[in-house]
């Protein structure tokens, strides 16, 4: 069966993509790298870390980018529902972030610890129905908000994929009354048809 005209419209796309190119040339196991490091660059979020929680870590891209941008962070923790191939100075945890075990295990394996940075690339397997999608991913984001509450150290910052549409603004709302900052970002390397754009806050209170 021939491939259909979309498919291979990505296909081609995907490969003349730039930052698939920088990934695969660097070593990054996803092109999603290159929005955390244009994120981290622009607001300085990599000085003095020590604890790291990356929430729908796989394929791993994004602890990579920690460990080599901050290396002496001491702490990188990535949780995801698929499998991750391990990498050196990260434990990694398998498990739906909605459930309770896996949120427990996570707290576990931070024992008392307060950490720095929350990043967030989670998302639903998308339908494609906007109605079904939109609260799924705001329900993540609300999650991934709570263990701020929960993990965050004063003066800790967040990194949250969002897309907009029903519950964006009350969510940046929610940010803001938490953080003493908290914009909307979309890196360059976010493709330009994606809905997709990046809630910074910092200075948690």
């Amino acid at each position: 069966m021939s491939r259909s005209k979309s498919s291979n419209q990505w296909l081609k796309e995907h490969f003349d993509d730039q930052f698939v190119k920088q990934s695969q040339e660097s070593g990054f196991r996803a092109r999603s790298a290159y929005k955390l490091i244009e994120i981290a660059e622009k607001f300085k979020l990599f000085n003095g870390l020590q604890a790291v929680v990356d929430l729908g870590a796989a394929p791993g891209g994004w602890c990579q980018v920690v460990k080599a941008k901050a290396p002496k962070t001491e702490l990188v923790i990535g949780l995801d529902l698929l499998p991750i191939e391990p990498i050196e100075g990260v434990e990694f945890i398998q498990g739906d972030f909605t459930e309770d075990a896996v949120y427990e295990q996570l707290l576990r394996l931070l024992g008392n610890r307060k950490i720095d940075l929350v990043l967030s690339d989670m998302a639903p397997n998308l339908s494609g129905m906007s109605a079904m999608d939109q609260p799924r991913s705001m329900l993540l984001a609300e999650m991934a908000l709570e263990f701020c509450q929960q993990a965050l150290q004063p003066g800790g910052a967040h990194v949250v994929k969002l897309f907009q549409g029903e519950g964006f603004d009350q969510h940046m709302q929610n940010l803001r009354q938490l953080f003493n900052k908290a914009v909307i970002y979309k890196p360059k390397s976010s493709r330009p048809r994606s809905r997709e754009v990046f809630a910074v806050a910092t200075g948690y209170k």
